[in-house]
């Protein structure tokens, strides 16, 4: 199994309502996993949100706590409900409707990678997908919900930022032509998990960075947002997406020359978007 469910990096002292979150960056591949998947060592981390952690990692120096996925999204994905379970994968599931997610093979416990390929040969026992869930994901939800159920008790609202990255191509049929392409995805499932004030100052602050900003297209949000977004009651949700193209090579997952100079650009914007969730009496105090 991966080590650990979760890695929580918490500030020297909370100071905003802003909890930041990585759920797709977990990197930890046991052997036995890699000895069963039918796919290579570079295959297999196509759909893992790759240095995301390393991207948001000032996230904890600006007063916000930062939750760190510890198993990788090929393992479990914890961006699906626990009952997303693929029956075309797991032994003895029915099928319970239509589910793109689950019929597209990115169920909880993912049956491919990114472009259809496929993980396994065969179909895994439901007890042990039942094992990854309660191993894995009831651990990280079980220490999201209480991050954010601490930022409301403290400040009175919550607002989660889910950090994850985007292949570049995932942008081509948005593009607009003679334009910038946009660089960043902002989603809040057009509005239903955060309030438009919230999403209107983390824009603003990716853009103030100089970056392209969409919202909802092509990605709107998934499970972590609809479950954790409830803006009429104090508690925010958004997904972020960020290309890949901008600070990695998406063929050899591998940084860019550049990528810390790109990490300090997403430090300024962290310090932004933690900024929305500080009250005005309390600056943050010297690291």
């Amino acid at each position: 199994m991966p080590k650990t469910a979760f890695h929580l990096i918490y500030p020297k002292r909370r100071t905003t309502s802003v909890v930041f979150a990585s759920p797709h960056s977990g990197r930890d591949y046991p052997q036995w996993f890699m000895d069963r998947t039918q796919l290579d060592g570079m295959t297999v981390r196509s759909s893992e949100d790759a240095y995301v952690d390393r991207l948001f990692s000032a996230a904890p120096q600006m007063g916000a706590p930062f939750l760190q996925a510890g198993a990788p999204r090929a393992f479990v994905d914890l961006n699906r409900s626990a009952d997303e379970l693929d029956p075309g994968l797991i032994e003895g599931v029915r099928p319970t409707g239509h589910n793109p997610r689950i019929a597209s093979g990115l169920g909880v416990i993912p049956r491919v990678v990114a472009n259809g390929r496929a993980i396994y040969k065969g179909k895994m026992a439901l007890s042990e997908a039942q094992d990854r869930i309660d191993t894995f994901w009831r651990p990280y939800h079980a220490a999201l919900l209480a991050q954010m159920d601490q930022a409301f008790a403290q400040f009175g609202e919550a607002i989660l930022i889910d950090c994850h990255s985007m292949p570049n191509e995932a942008m081509d049929s948005v593009a607009r032509a003679g334009g910038r392409r946009p660089e960043v995805v902002l989603g809040d499932r057009f509005g239903a998990s955060a309030s438009a004030a919230v999403v209107d100052r983390i824009e603003a602050a990716f853009r103030g960075a100089g970056l392209v900003v969409a919202r909802n297209t092509p990605f709107a949000g998934a499970y972590i947002t609809q479950h954790y977004g409830r803006p009429k009651y104090g508690r925010h949700a958004v997904q972020v997406e960020i290309d890949r193209a901008l600070y990695m090579d998406e063929a050899t997952l591998t940084p860019h020359p550049h990528f810390d100079e790109f990490r300090v650009v997403i430090s300024g914007v962290v310090a932004q978007i933690a900024e929305i969730g500080r009250p005005a009496q309390m600056p943050l105090a010297a690291e």
